[in-house]
């Protein structure tokens, strides 16, 4: 059997090579010595056999036509992976720790204007329709969370596995919880506008060392510390909705747990 078995073998590496030869021309050997001196006599200079393809591969990229704005363009959204990869010029080095927690908010949203301009649903040809406007969304949806210090914290985490939007994330500090109480109470209680603007203000302090904490906390890797404070900076964000809501004798908006 194992005879037959390489005889057939054989027989069909036979039939490949006359194939195969069938196709190539018939030309005549050249020995390696005699071709090198007829290039050099014809002033060619002869490639080394050694010479690997990633050496000429470069030459090829440089001689292609440069990317046009819009490729250029298409090619860095394609398949982002991260929200931070919607906005190269907003985060040039990525998210933190490379980058800091708190952007600039102002190239943010010039950037997240521009690329809007770009990708419109209404500017692609109508079989694209589809896929402009789900990329068109997905850039939405980056922007929202990047330029909402409690949403990116969360996203930031969540991209760590750790996520702390879940009922199960609460407070467990005695004191911080009746902090978190006394608030509440003092937005449900005030009776004009003039006293909720201190309460806005204490409240907005609480945020921003909330947002100060999460700054070092993702630029140290620190993620255990980053998460307690996001759940913190959610409920004082949450105050700061139940204060915008405020309307006299109703007291405050509602509030989420």
């Amino acid at each position: 059997m194992r005879r037959q078995l390489k005889k057939d073998a054989e027989s069909l590496i036979t039939a490949v090579r006359h194939d195969f030869s069938q196709t190539l021309p018939r030309t005549p050997f050249i020995c390696s010595n005699c071709r090198r001196a007829a290039l050099q006599r014809s002033g060619v200079q002869p490639i080394p056999l050694h010479r690997s393809f990633a050496s000429i591969a470069p030459r090829r990229q440089q001689t292609s036509a440069p990317d046009t704005e819009q490729q250029h363009h298409q090619r860095e959204t394609i398949a982002p992976q991260t929200h931070y990869d919607f906005f190269p010029q907003t985060f040039p080095e990525g998210q933190p720790p490379k980058a800091p927690f708190t952007p600039d908010l102002r190239r943010l949203r010039k950037e997240f204007l521009q690329i809007q301009a770009k990708t419109h649903p209404d500017l692609a040809p109508q079989h694209q329709k589809r896929q402009a406007e789900a990329l068109s969304m997905r850039v939405n949806e980056a922007y929202k969370t990047l330029q909402d210090p409690l949403k990116r914290a969360q996203y930031l985490l969540s991209l760590r596995g750790i996520d702390v939007e879940d009922e199960s994330a609460k407070l467990s500090e005695k004191e911080l919880l009746m902090e978190v109480m006394e608030a509440r109470e003092a937005v449900e209680e005030v009776e004009n506008e003039e006293d909720l603007v201190e309460i806005r203000k204490v409240n907005s302090e609480r945020i921003d060392q909330s947002v100060a904490v999460l700054e070092k906390a993702f630029a140290d890797g620190h993620m255990e510390r980053a998460a307690q404070e996001a759940i913190r900076l959610r409920y004082w964000m949450n105050i700061e909705e139940s204060i915008q809501g405020w309307e006299k004798g109703q007291g405050g908006g509602i509030l989420h747990h």
